[in-house]
């Protein structure tokens, strides 16, 4: 079957890949490709944030965290790396629906708990540098045989193939007139110094996290909901450093290297569904992860794979 994916992003290359790898022939369409996508910004840590229907995202996430684990320890992916992180919380609540099923999680003792909090966990999850994975994995699509076109697709129904599976990100707000679909605000600081492990306040009001990677540790954060500004802007640096100062008082600001931005495609719901176009052609829409991009990929990636599966003759 001959595939046409929408959008270059994580989730478009993740799968494109997969729908290669079930015997397809796939082109990626896209007018921006890595470096200059909203994931080559991610922060990357995984975690599922921002990110509805809990029943299917909390399983999509733990196909993710299991493909990620296996890239690192049987494919050599060198820029995913295993860090222990700790999320603190104001209150006392049951642990995440996914928190029995990766292996390493606990409830955190109480003279380990950040002032200011009173209860919390850690855990241990991948982190990702998304400026060496994304490449990565588009030299791994297009290794196997796919090809990348550079095209503002202006009307899902124009493109070519036999199925259309669309990973549009926020692009979905005009491609699908889709206004459920609205950008959540993300700034970040890069900082050559390492906190030892990942410290989260995941409140998307209250939003602090610090993301060590072997390069650099990822300061952030913001979640500022239907802000299409993608300048930086001091005020919101400031702002993260003076938080992420709460929870890792020893924070350098005379080693940061570097401030990016990304607007993540929040939507109530995830959209990973079938749509019959007027045509008579379908599309299998993929889009819609908010802050949970990566942490949602392969296990998205998965579930398209299993519906163009089931339904082979499309």
């Amino acid at each position: 079957m001959e595939v046409s994916v929408i959008g270059a992003g994580v989730s478009g290359l993740s799968t494109a890949i997969r729908l290669i790898e079930s015997g397809h022939k796939v082109n990626i369409f896209t007018d921006k490709s890595s470096p200059d996508t909203v994931s080559d910004t991610a922060a990357a840590w995984w975690y599922p944030f921002l990110a509805e229907p809990v029943e299917k995202t909390n399983r999509w996430s733990v196909e993710t965290y299991h493909e990620l684990v296996r890239l690192m320890e049987e494919e050599g992916v060198s820029c995913i790396t295993m860090r222990l992180g700790r999320e603190y919380l104001e209150e006392e609540c049951a642990p995440p629906g996914w928190s029995h099923i990766i292996p390493h999680f606990r409830i955190l003792e109480p003279d380990e708990i950040a002032s200011g909090y009173c209860f919390g966990w850690e855990l241990e999850a991948p982190v990702i540098e998304m400026h060496i994975y994304m490449p990565w994995l588009m030299s791994r699509f297009i290794g196997l045989g796919g090809e990348i076109i550079t095209q503002n697709v202006k009307k899902i129904s124009d493109l070519p193939g036999d199925l259309i599976v669309n990973c549009c990100g926020i692009g979905g707000r005009e491609l699908c007139q889709d206004k459920d679909l609205e950008p959540v605000r993300g700034q970040i600081v890069y900082i050559k110094q390492d906190p030892g492990f990942g410290r989260f306040d995941q409140r998307p009001e209250s939003l602090i996290y610090t993301i060590p990677r072997r390069d650099v540790t990822v300061l952030g954060g913001t979640a500022q909901r239907g802000d299409w500004d993608e300048s930086i802007r001091e005020d919101d640096t400031e702002e993260i450093l003076t938080k992420c100062e709460s929870l890792w008082p020893e924070l350098d600001r005379s080693k940061i290297v570097g401030v990016s931005v990304g607007l993540r495609p929040s939507r109530k719901e995830v959209r990973l569904e079938i749509e019959r176009l007027p045509s008579g052609k379908s599309v299998i829409h993929n889009y819609g992860h908010g802050g949970a991009g990566v942490t949602l990929s392969w296990g998205c990636a998965d579930e398209v794979a299993r519906i163009v599966s089931s339904k082979m003759t499309w």
